[in-house]
């Protein structure tokens, strides 16, 4: 019988690595795979609200302006005293100023012919062609003591200054409250009503442009000028409440 051939011997140091390799692989192959982390939660973008356009505001319910029984026009010195001592008590009013339109080019506004303070109830018309009733609206208009409310009150202060010699003091412009709030650029009174109010604000093209430097202003021109004053308080007065709502309720959403 034949006796097999000698084995060589082994090398004691590959026999080591190959066996350290054995149990590596066996670890890594005895390893659970891990999951991969889930994605980062993604943060939701910001929106910004958008207000009403003109074709949406006029499907809304009208607001409910000042009927023209509660809207005054001064005209003797008494009677602008006793109104300028009504908006000096209420402490803040809605406002606004009308002028006649300029139809030649290069063509520079006498206005403001009219300005106009709305309280809660109530409306008071200065037409600035009566001695009396600009000097009134002026010391109201310059007063620290009356906070008037309204829209693109920037456009108003050159033309007031050139007309009443004051400067408009104390005044709160809608448009960059509207701003602040995320909307984007500016938003007028029609708009605003329909976002904060969910009325609609029709204006008269033909009212807009119509003489108000007349000493005579029609029926339709006192509603038009009170009620532009009115709406901004109205919604001043709505941006108030729902403020106060959400203080109150945390959780309540903010418009």
């Amino acid at each position: 019988m034949t006796k097999p051939a000698p084995q060589p011997p082994r090398n004691p140091r590959r026999a080591s690595a190959s066996s350290w390799l054995s149990r590596a692989a066996a670890r890594l192959l005895g390893r659970k795979k891990k999951s991969p982390p889930p994605p980062p939660e993604k943060t939701p973008l910001l929106t910004r609200p958008i207000a009403l356009t003109k074709a949406e505001t006029a499907l809304l319910p009208p607001f409910a302006g000042l009927p023209l029984d509660r809207i005054h026009v001064p005209k003797t010195k008494a009677e602008c005293a006793a109104a300028a001592s009504e908006i000096l008590a209420a402490g803040r009013a809605g406002f606004d100023t009308e002028s006649r339109p300029t139809f030649t080019v290069g063509e520079v506004s006498s206005g403001p012919h009219v300005v106009q303070f709305a309280l809660t109830d109530r409306a008071f018309v200065f037409q600035l062609c009566r001695r009396e009733c600009l000097r009134a609206a002026a010391d109201l208009i310059a007063s620290p003591h009356v906070l008037k409310v309204g829209f693109g009150l920037r456009n108003d202060h050159s033309q007031i200054q050139r007309r009443l010699g004051v400067k408009l003091h104390h005044v709160l412009d809608l448009d960059q409250t509207f701003r602040k709030m995320g909307y984007k650029g500016q938003i007028g009174v029609r708009a605003a009503i329909g976002a904060v109010l969910q009325r609609s604000f029709p204006k008269s093209k033909s009212t807009t442009t119509s003489n108000w430097a007349s000493p005579t202003l029609t029926p339709r021109q006192l509603t038009y000028a009170a009620n532009d004053a009115f709406a901004a308080l109205k919604i001043m007065e709505a941006l108030e409440v729902e403020k106060k709502n959400v203080t109150k309720d945390p959780k309540r959403p903010q418009r």
